[in-house]
């Protein structure tokens, strides 16, 4: 009796292990790609090119894109949004300088970057998915649902730029100094010389 429920288990033992083997290397190569953002951006870029041009040549699936275009709005909306925003909640870490007299925080997103990155990946390759299941191609009047959304984007960023105005943040870092490390110095270099 024990040898029989021994060799179910081991029978039913390969496939989940082989689901947590492909799992892990998933997440090894996802894990590579972290510090090539520009790459993964292009990729991305890519993706979203050979969606537009699949939906351009069924001429159909316009209800997913709509969906695809919210999706990526709320996605867009959340990276450039700052963790703890000053006008809903409180917090006792670090918060937006409001005064010019403040001390300067750091701005942390809602959303990091790979997160952001990551998720809209997935949403165009899930979209690019649906676009072969005829059950996701319903009838609509495209343009409608196009000028929606562009009236919905405007509205949308207006206030995200509103709200960055009155904090007075920027969510990206363009001109702001980094690191570059220790540079020799010519008299350190010549002293040795000595």
């Amino acid at each position: 009796m024990e040898g029989i429920g021994g060799d179910g288990a081991s029978v039913a033992s390969p496939l989940p292990q082989w689901g947590h083997d492909a799992w892990r290397m998933y997440q090894y190569y996802l894990d590579k790609t972290t510090p090539h953002t520009a790459y993964r951006w292009i990729g991305t870029f890519v993706i979203a090119a050979i969606y537009c041009l699949r939906v351009y040549y069924v001429q159909g699936f316009y209800i997913v894109s709509y969906g695809l275009g919210i999706y990526l709005l709320n996605l867009l909306i959340g990276f450039l949004s700052p963790l703890v925003d000053p006008e809903i909640e409180a917090s006792d870490g670090p918060l937006l300088p409001t005064k010019g007299s403040d001390e300067f925080k750091p701005f942390i997103r809602r959303l990091p970057e790979f997160k952001f990155w990551y998720s809209m990946t997935k949403a165009f390759c899930i979209a690019f998915v649906m676009t072969f299941f005829s059950v996701f191609d319903v009838p609509v009047f495209w343009p409608i649902l196009l000028c929606y959304w562009i009236v919905l984007f405007v509205l949308t960023m207006r206030r995200q730029i509103a709200h960055m105005i009155k904090y007075k943040y920027i969510p990206f870092n363009i001109g702001k100094q980094k690191y570059t490390g220790k540079k020799a110095s010519a008299s350190s270099s010549g002293s040795r010389g000595d």
